[in-house]
C-alpha cells in the first residue's frame, strides 16, 4: 500500500499533538513552582530546545540549558526555577519512557524470545543505566538527601556550599516531588497522555504502511523507539533502524516496513525540529538585540551621570 498525502498529514498532526502536550506538561510544572507564563510564550523555548535535543543530542543537556536560558532572558524566570522545571520534565519523561520500554520488551520477549546477544548487551545496558539513575533519584528525592552534594564531594568541590545555584535547583526539584503532590499527579498524567499519543502514532503508521498489528504488540515498537532515543546519536540515526528491523522482522511485518517506519517518524519530527531551529534563530536575534540595547542604555546612562 502506498503512503498517501493525507496519511502524512495525520502523522504530522499527531506529532504536533505530542509536542503540544509536552509543552503543556512543562507549563503545569512551572505553575506548580509558582511561575505564571502563557502556553504560547512557553512554546517557543520548548520547540527551540526540542530542535537541539533532536539534531544534536551529543550536546549533553544542550537543549535543556537553552530552554532555561531563554526563559531567564525572555520571561525573567529565575535560573533555579527554570532549570528545576526542565529537569523535572525530563525525569518524568524518562520515567514514562522506561515504563513503556519495560512493558514493550516483556511483550516482545513473550512473542519471539531472546534477541541477539550483541543487541541485548548494547541496548539492555542503556536501559539499565537509565533505570538505575531514575530509581536512585526517586530514592534520594523522597528522603530529601542531596545527590549534588555527593557529586561535588567526589570532585572536591564541596566548597561551593549551599548557596550554589545547582544546590538551590536541586532543592526546588525535591520540593516539587515531595510537597507538590497535586501538580506531580497532573504532570505525570500528561506524561502518560503524551506516551499514549506516541503509541497511537506508531499504530496508525504501521496500518498506513499496509501492515496489520494488534495494539499490544505495537507497544513493543514504541518501546524500541524510546530505547533507541536513549543512545545520543543525532535523530537516533542507525540505532532506531537496528531495533525496529529486529522488532518488525520478529513480528512478521518485514524489514522494509521497518525502514519506511523509521524514515517517516524521523521525517515528521525533523520538520518540527527545523521549525524549532527557525524559532531559535529568531529568539537569538531578539535576545542579542535586547542585550545590546540594555548595554547601550547603561553606557549612555553612566555617561550622563558624569557629565556636568
Amino acid at each position: 500500500m502506498a503512503f498517501t498525502g493525507w496519511q502524512g498529514i495525520v502523522i504530522l498532526a499527531v506529532t504536533l499533538l505530542i509536542i503540544l502536550i509536552g509543552n503543556w506538561k512543562w507549563l503545569e510544572i512551572l505553575k506548580g513552582e509558582g511561575v505564571e507564563i502563557s502556553f504560547r510564550g512557553l512554546l517557543r523555548p520548548y520547540v527551540a530546545g526540542f530542535s537541539v535535543m533532536f539534531l544534536a543530542p551529543v550536546l549533553f543537556w544542550g537543549g535543556e540549558v537553552l530552554r532555561g536560558y531563554i526563559l531567564k532572558k525572555r520571561n525573567a524566570v529565575p535560573w533555579t526555577k527554570g532549570m528545576s522545571s526542565i529537569i523535572i520534565d525530563r525525569i518524568l519523561e524518562w520515567t514514562t519512557n522506561l515504563i513503556v520500554i519495560f512493558l514493550g520488551v516483556l511483550i516482545f520477549l513473550s512473542i519471539i524470545g531472546l534477541p541477539p546477544a550483541k543487541i541485548a548487551l548494547i541496548f539492555g545496558g542503556a536501559f539499565l543505566i537509565f533505570a538505575s539513575g531514575i530509581t536512585y533519584f526517586y530514592f534520594k528525592a523522597f528522603k530529601r538527601e542531596s545527590v549534588v552534594e555527593i557529586i561535588l564531594r567526589m570532585f572536591g568541590l564541596k566548597r561551593l556550599g549551599e548557596k550554589s545555584a545547582i544546590i538551590k535547583t536541586e532543592q526546588e526539584i525535591f520540593n516539587f516531588f515531595k510537597y507538590k503532590k497535586k501538580s506531580l499527579g497532573k504532570v505525570f498524567g500528561l506524561s502518560l497522555l503524551r506516551a499514549g499519543m506516541a503509541y497511537l502514532r506508531v499504530w496508525l503508521l504501521i496500518l498506513f504502511l499496509g501492515e496489520k498489528i494488534a495494539l499490544i504488540p505495537a507497544l513493543s515498537v514504541l518501546g524500541f523507539t524510546y530505547l533507541a532515543a536513549m543512545i545520543p546519536i543525532p535523530t537516533a540515526l542507525g540505532s532506531h533502524e537496528v531495533l525496529q528491523t529486529l522488532a518488525f522482522s520478529s513480528l512478521g511485518l518485514g524489514a522494509s516496513t521497518a525502514a519506511a517506519f523509521t524514515m517517516l517518524i524521523r521525517g515528521a519530527e525533523l520538520i518540527f525540529a527545523l521549525v524549532g531551529m527557525t524559532v531559535l534563530f529568531r529568539l537569538g536575534i531578539s535576545i542579542l538585540k535586547n542585550t545590546f540595547l540594555e548595554k547601550l542604555n547603561n553606557f549612555t546612562g553612566d555617561k550622563n551621570e558624569v557629565s556636568p
